[in-house]
Parts: C-alpha cells; sequence; structure tokens
C-alpha cells in the first residue's frame, strides 16, 4: 500500500461519497495528465488512489487497514512491532510463489466495450520428470537448510539478529548433486499457455487484473497472474479518464453540412455542427464516455488544395 493517504491525494474527506471522490479524480486527472503538460508521478499517485477509493471494497479493505494500528500503515504511520513482522512476511514470501505481471495491450474500443481478451503468455509449470526438486539434491549444512544466515550484532541492550542469504545454497537450502536434463537442475519447465478474461468496463491504463493461481510454479504451489493493461488509441479514439475522446479530421464539403456521424462503439451518433465552428474548443457529447463520462470530439480541418 501507499504511503501516501489516498483521501489527500484526492482533496476529499473520509466520509464523501462515490460521487463527491469521482468528481475529484476527474478534475486532478485533467489537470495533471502527462498529455497535458502534468507532473507524471502525481498523475500516477491520483490514479492509485481513485483505484482503491473509487471501488467500494477496496475502499473499506483500506479504511480497515489504516484504522488498524497493527496493521500496515498506508497511511505513513509508525508500527512498533514492524520488524518482527517484516521477518514473518519475509519468510512466509520465501515459502510462497511470487505473483506474476506480463503486461496486454488494449485498445481504447476493447476497454470501452469490456471485451473478452485472449492472452497467450510463459509460463513456468513443475518439472513432472524430477517431481519439481530440479534433481537429486544434498541439504545445506551451512545453514541448515533454512537458506539464511543469522548473525548477532551488537551487545548489552543493543543487540539485532541481521539475516542474509546464505552464499554456499544460494538461498535455497540444498545444493544439487545431479541436475534433472529435462528442466536443467530448475524444478519448473517453461511453455506457451493461453487464458481468456473479461476486460471490465472503462479499464485504465496501468490498472492491474488478477487472476488467481494462474502464475508461475514456485516452492510447490502456483501464484497468481497479474495482468497489467496498457491502453492504446486506435481508429482516432483515445481515453482520459472517463471521458471519450475522438479525433475528427473533417473535409471542406463536410464543413458544408449541418451535422456529421461519429462511429461511437455503441452506434453512429449524429451530431449537429454548432453556429460558429472553432477547431481550438472541442465539442462535447454528455454522458458517452465512460462510466457517465463524457465524449470530446476534437476538430480537425484536413483537405488537398
Amino acid at each position: 500500500m501507499s504511503q501516501d493517504n489516498y483521501y489527500n491525494v484526492l482533496g476529499v474527506q473520509e466520509n464523501a461519497d462515490q460521487e463527491t471522490i469521482k468528481k475529484a479524480y476527474r478534475t486532478l486527472a485533467k489537470k495533471h495528465h502527462p498529455d497535458k503538460g502534468g507532473n507524471d508521478e502525481t498523475f500516477k499517485k491520483v490514479s492509485e488512489a481513485y483505484d482503491v477509493l473509487g471501488d467500494e471494497n477496496k475502499r473499506r479493505q483500506y479504511d480497515s487497514q489504516k484504522n488498524n494500528p497493527f496493521g500496515n500503515m498506508g497511511g505513513g504511520g509508525f508500527n512498533p512491532f514492524g520488524d518482527m513482522f517484516n521477518m514473518f512476511n519475509g519468510q512466509q514470501k520465501r515459502r510462497g510463489a511470487p505473483e506474476k505481471v506480463i503486461d496486454i495491450m488494449v485498445t481504447v474500443l476493447e476497454s470501452y466495450l469490456g471485451s473478452d481478451k485472449h492472452i497467450t503468455y510463459p509460463r513456468k509449470h513443475g518439472c513432472g520428470d524430477c517431481n519439481n526438486s530440479g534433481g537429486e539434491r544434498q541439504h545445506c549444512n551451512v545453514c541448515n537448510g533454512s537458506g539464511v544466515i543469522t548473525q548477532r550484532m551488537g551487545n548489552g541492550m543493543f543487540v539485532q539478529l541481521v539475516q542474509s542469504q546464505c552464499n554456499n545454497c544460494g538461498g535455497k537450502g540444498f545444493n544439487l548433486i545431479r541436475a534433472c536434463h529435462t528442466c536443467q537442475g530448475q524444478g519448473t519447465v517453461e511453455k506457451l499457455e493461453t487464458i481468456s478474461i473479461k476486460l471490465p468496463h472503462g479499464v485504465d491504463d496501468g490498472q492491474f487484473i488478477r487472476v488467481q493461481g494462474k502464475g508461475d510454479f514456485h516452492n510447490g504451489i502456483y501464484g497468481n497472474l497479474v495482468i497489467r493493461s496498457r491502453v492504446t488509441p486506435i481508429n482516432n479514439f483515445e481515453k482520459f479518464g472517463d471521458d471519450l475522446i475522438y479525433n475528427k479530421y473533417f473535409t471542406m464539403d463536410e464543413l458544408k453540412e449541418d451535422s456529421f456521424i461519429i462511429p461511437h462503439p455503441n452506434g453512429d451518433l449524429s451530431v449537429k455542427f454548432p453556429p460558429v465552428f472553432d477547431s481550438s474548443v472541442p465539442l462535447r457529447v454528455k454522458s458517452k464516455g465512460f462510466n457517465g463520462g463524457e465524449l470530446y470530439i476534437k476538430q480537425f480541418v484536413k483537405f488537398t488544395r
């Protein structure tokens, strides 16, 4: 969890309703978006805060952790038992399976439609020929199979136990005497795997989707697969927060008409020209963006002389 208080990042009260949070996010996202000259790090913090507070379940979990004096102090608090918890969590991570993170390209239209997405990625499976062991093993006598060396530092009242990785076994707790020919001693074999997911409507750039148990095999179990979306423009459409942007290039003949057509993903939209054509000001169509956002039409004139 971030060290920033998400409510402070969005500038809202902790009892703010979802509509207030959404409006605050849209205002800040427009202000700090890198494409508009904003700061990239600030934009990421704003997006991260909205990803949590804009989801009721994530918000409840965040509030619970933030208000727990002995939990993960996401708001920047001090945990008096941090060293003990961190040591325990580190041991748990070594025994468990890390999450596998992959990037996928998502077009603006796929994001809008919440399309089904087929994803092919390399995945590590347990090696059946050596039963995931990597080959014939020998117990490490230096660390007694723990993979770490514990050293006592200091004296008197100021004593600290410092753990470091065992150099003799590389932190594995064992050494291979004879490596498996199939997996070359890794204990896993890599194969291509294809899964299908349904994208949530309005999935944003950098947003994560977690798929349970579809990651790599590690320490006897399969970890989770974390899919990071990379939203890309397509067919003159762009995404900006909850707003859908369309870049319309007019010909001289089209400017003589009373209206024009926008190929909106929900069906063609007929839009009337305003009395004054001003290409410096985008046209707005209400509630035709993501999650009730707007459709903005940027106007350009393009013709051959």
